[in-house]
């Protein structure tokens, strides 16, 4: 007997997690005749303080056929090349993580080998010189990747900053288009299959009900189905990510073109970002509760402010971590329901895009194959633990003197993370994990600029004299110039294509 074909796909909960599921599954799943429901509450307020991207955030635009150009200028975004962090190895300590390779390899030897070597003889160089990403974020250029670059030092990509509310309302009105339905009401109850671990209707407060197939918890840190229903447990990582709150204020933004980076400062007990858009910057503050308290950052917030506010402090209480399951029974938890990793990284947005692929990878039938599940969860987990560690190498790393920052000097590693940094601090090699969202460069860039490098290079890399080597690595230098000169001024750049 053939099984039996879902249906039905209800969304719980609309801002940013809703909506994208919202918009992918509605181009993604066209070809079935299936129904896509977002329940939401104009009541309950979202989230939305997320405003930066990684590049993935592209391949999303991409799959739901909405336009680069559309998305910046419907949510006063600007481009973003990385992340310039400032003071994490103390007081005056600056690098950058970009998104793009660093130099160019020879005869089988990565760059950063050649590097290490010319850089113990003092002829190298900042390694962030040889990286085109890099030096288009500092001098505030842009230029779009190409198809087919001529080597390595072409190869480089970009995010988006955006307004996380317009960016949320523009899929709004994209799924709608698509004949998603919306349904605006508030939950007060969810009957469940416990058997089965399965949602089967939830009843609004007007006493509506509305039935599934298969569901997704896009409500955010209350997880109504996956934590609240089902009662998937929650896995505590502040051990390793000890920052617990967060505060948020928008403030004007200044004169002059928007940097196209974000900038992570480093402070007592936690760190500032700021997120340039064209018409605000995003602020906030994460720290642990424990080091600060909600009044003194807030006000220490409010002080760094480079313009005027534009709305009350929005303050965030967090566990980092995630639910033990992502997917459960006919419950597939998306955002800040399946789990939360603080975004030092800006990786909310694509946990939220990865989830969503590889549910439609793994599109059930109605009965909803646990075993389906069990390789989404693995593949899930994976992915979160990757990011955990790669998260906690910043904290780990840091040179600062304050209580907080000693405090998580101490903490041991998480036994993968201690792998890469052996092997890394042994010889310059790199360990690529399963579902490991950060890939060689963007370690490389941590590594550096925190001075962690190995005790030695790859021996490899002596197969190359001293004087070629130095000649190789100014022509990389020559070739970003060259390359730099066919850039535009980012501001220059919105104004063409969003009307900034």
């Amino acid at each position: 007997m053939p099984h039996e074909p879902v249906r039905s796909i209800v969304i719980v909960g609309g801002g940013t997690a809703g909506w994208m599921a919202a918009t992918y599954l509605a181009r993604r799943l066209a070809h079935l005749n299936l129904s896509i429901t977002v329940v939401d509450s104009a009541a309950i307020g979202t989230v939305g303080v997320g405003e930066a991207t990684v590049p993935a955030i592209r391949d999303f635009l991409s799959a739901i056929e909405l336009g680069e150009a559309d998305v910046l200028r419907e949510t006063g975004g600007t481009i973003k090349y990385g992340i310039r962090f400032d003071g994490w190895g103390g007081e005056g300590h600056r690098f950058f993580h970009p998104f793009g390779l660093y130099g160019v390899g020879a005869e089988g030897v990565a760059f950063h080998q050649y590097w290490l070597r010319l850089n113990a003889l003092g002829k190298a160089g900042p390694l962030a010189d040889y990286c085109l990403a890099t030096q288009l974020a500092r001098n505030g250029l842009f230029l779009p990747p190409v198809d087919r670059p001529a080597n390595d030092i072409g190869v480089f990509n970009f995010a988006l900053h955006f307004d996380a509310a317009a960016f949320a309302a523009l899929l709004r009105r994209l799924a709608l288009a698509n004949r998603v339905a919306h349904v605006d009401g508030r939950i007060v109850s969810v009957a469940t299959d416990q058997p089965r671990s399965h949602v089967t209707q939830v009843t609004l407060e007007d006493g509506r009900t509305i039935a599934g197939d298969l569901w997704i918890d896009a409500s955010g840190f209350r997880s109504l189905l996956l934590g609240e229903a089902l009662g998937v447990p929650y896995v505590d990582w502040r051990h390793w990510l000890p920052c617990d709150r967060a505060v948020a204020i928008p403030c004007g933004a200044t004169p002059g073109d928007p940097t196209p980076y974000t900038v992570a400062t480093a402070h007592k007990a936690g760190w500032q970002w700021r997120i340039p858009l064209r018409h605000r910057i995003g602020n906030g503050s994460v720290y642990c509760s424990s080091f600060q308290s909600d009044a003194d950052a807030e006000d220490a917030l409010l002080g760094t402010l480079e313009g005027a506010p534009l709305a009350d402090p929005n303050r965030l209480r967090f566990v980092t971590g995630h639910r033990t399951r992502f997917w459960s029974g006919n419950v597939v938890g998306l955002g800040l329901a399946s789990g939360f990793l603080e975004p030092l990284e800006s990786t909310s947005i694509s946990l939220i895009q990865s989830g969503l692929e590889r549910f439609v990878a793994l599109f059930p039938d109605r009965d909803c194959d646990p075993r389906l599940a069990a390789t989404y969860n693995r593949q899930s987990v994976l992915e979160f633990e990757r990011l955990r560690d790669f998260l906690f190498l910043h904290y780990l790393a840091n040179g600062r003197d304050e209580p907080f920052w000693q405090a998580i000097r101490a903490v041991e590693p998480p036994a993968p993370l201690q792998i890469k940094l052996d092997a890394w601090r042994s010889g310059g090699e790199f360990v690529r994990n399963e579902w490991d969202t950060f890939q060689d460069p963007s370690w490389l860039s941590l590594y550096a600029g925190f001075g962690d490098l190995p005790d030695r290079h790859s021996p490899l890399a002596d197969a190359i004299g001293e004087d070629a080597l130095v000649d190789s690595f100014g022509r990389m230098r020559a070739a970003i110039a060259r390359t730099l000169s066919h850039a535009e001024p980012h501001g220059a750049f919105l104004a063409r294509v969003a009307g900034a």
